[in-house]
Parts: C-alpha cells; sequence; structure tokens
C-alpha cells in the first residue's frame, strides 16, 4: 500500500489553461458590464468561481450577476473542453512519481464537466487514485478544505504528501493543511509570490520537476 502521496493542482499545473480561464473570464465579465484588467484575472486563477468574482469585484457589487457570470465563464470555456492541451511531462511525471510508491490525488476548483476535460487532457487515469473537485469541498484554495480532503482520499498524513501547485492560492492551501508545498512556474505566477506564500521548492514546469525528482522534496520524504 502506499505511504505517501503526491497532491496536485491541475489547472497551470499539469495543463496550460490558466490564460485561457483570463481571457473567458474577462469576457464573461465584460458580458456583464465590468471591465477588469487580464493581470488581476490572472492572478485570480485558481480561486473557485464565486471567490474569484468577490475577489476581482468586491463585496460591495450586485451580487445577482454572480450566477451569469459562472454561466458565462462556463460556457465561453466549455468551447476549449475537446483541445485543453497537457504540459509536456505531466502524464509521465504523474505515472514516475506512481512507480515509485507515491499515490496521486488531483485537487482542484474545477467542476464536474471541466474536470471530465482536464483529465483526459492529462491522459493519467491510470495511476490517478481520487479527485477532489469544485464542488466536493465547502471552501475552495486558500483554505485547506481541498488539501485535507485529497488527504483524506489517499489516506496519508499531511507528514507524508506533497502538495503541487502553480499559484499563490495552492501555496497557501497545502501551507495552512501542513503540507510541503512545491511550485511550478508554468501558471505564470513570479517565484517571489509563490516562495512567501508557501513554495518549498520551485521549478519551471512539470518536465524540469520530473527530470530533478531524485534531488528534490518527493526524493527527501522517500528517505523517511
Amino acid at each position: 500500500m502506499a505511504t505517501r502521496a503526491a497532491l496536485f493542482d491541475i489547472d497551470g499545473t499539469l495543463v496550460d489553461t490558466n490564460h485561457l480561464h483570463v481571457t473567458t473570464w474577462w469576457e464573461a465579465f465584460h458580458q456583464a458590464g465590468h471591465t477588469v484588467r487580464m493581470s488581476a484575472i490572472h492572478r485570480a486563477v485558481g480561486l473557485g468561481s464565486g471567490d474569484l468574482i468577490a475577489h476581482l469585484l468586491g463585496d460591495e457589487r450586485d451580487r445577482d450577476q454572480d450566477a451569469e457570470i459562472i454561466a458565462a465563464h462556463t460556457t465561453l470555456y466549455g468551447t476549449y473542453f475537446d483541445r485543453l492541451p497537457a504540459f509536456d511531462g505531466a502524464g509521465d511525471l504523474l505515472r514516475s512519481l506512481a512507480d515509485r510508491g507515491w499515490r496521486i490525488v488531483l485537487a482542484t476548483s474545477a467542476e464536474e464537466a471541466e474536470l471530465t476535460a482536464l483529465r483526459r487532457a492529462i491522459d493519467a487515469d491510470d495511476v490517478i487514485t481520487g479527485t477532489v473537485g469544485g464542488q466536493s469541498v465547502a471552501e475552495g484554495k486558500p483554505a485547506p478544505d481541498p488539501v485535507h480532503r485529497a488527504l483524506d482520499l489517499a489516506g496519508v498524513p499531511a507528514e507524508r504528501a506533497v502538495f503541487v501547485g502553480d499559484t499563490v492560492w495552492d501555496m497557501e492551501a497545502a501551507s495552512r493543511a501542513g503540507v510541503r508545498a512545491v511550485a511550478l512556474l508554468s501558471g505564470g505566477i513570479p517565484r517571489a509570490a509563490l516562495e512567501s506564500t508557501g513554495a518549498r521548492e520551485v521549478y519551471e514546469d512539470a518536465i524540469d520537476l520530473l527530470a530533478q525528482l531524485d534531488t528534490s522534496l518527493f526524493a527527501e520524504l522517500e528517505e523517511h
């Protein structure tokens, strides 16, 4: 039985979708009469839909528009479901970790239909133990709930897990759950921001982490 868990975010970590989210959220806001800077949207990617809207529009917004904005984003982003691009090495990274005895669990804010498309893009279902989606927890990242749920699915304690993500929300959620955090720069968030919110190690992307597994936090934990 696996005694260690590798927990992964998906968007921006395993699949190259952050900028698709930026564009489709921008258009959804535009359709609702809001002008939101793309740079601000980019920094908010990784939050659940409701939290992202609250983060960008504030508590004084017309909350009656939230459902309309979310529906627009869902429709716009859904047009890409059949061509979401996994990062080079993403599936190989998951399989390599599984071969080393790690139990793989994905933790994301994506809902069911989007999650299905993302898993299809990664093409590694044979080694994925379970998935935590946006509908699985009461609070999304940066709350620790998704990480706690992923640990439950993996059946391991926090000290026997590593979380890999690409946003500050990922790093904060992992840190608050007591899980070692590894960051990838593939989502476009600066190294300093990731390190300041809890990243113990930072790699360029999935293929870079794959190449350096033997000297990474994963190897460190394998020795104990």
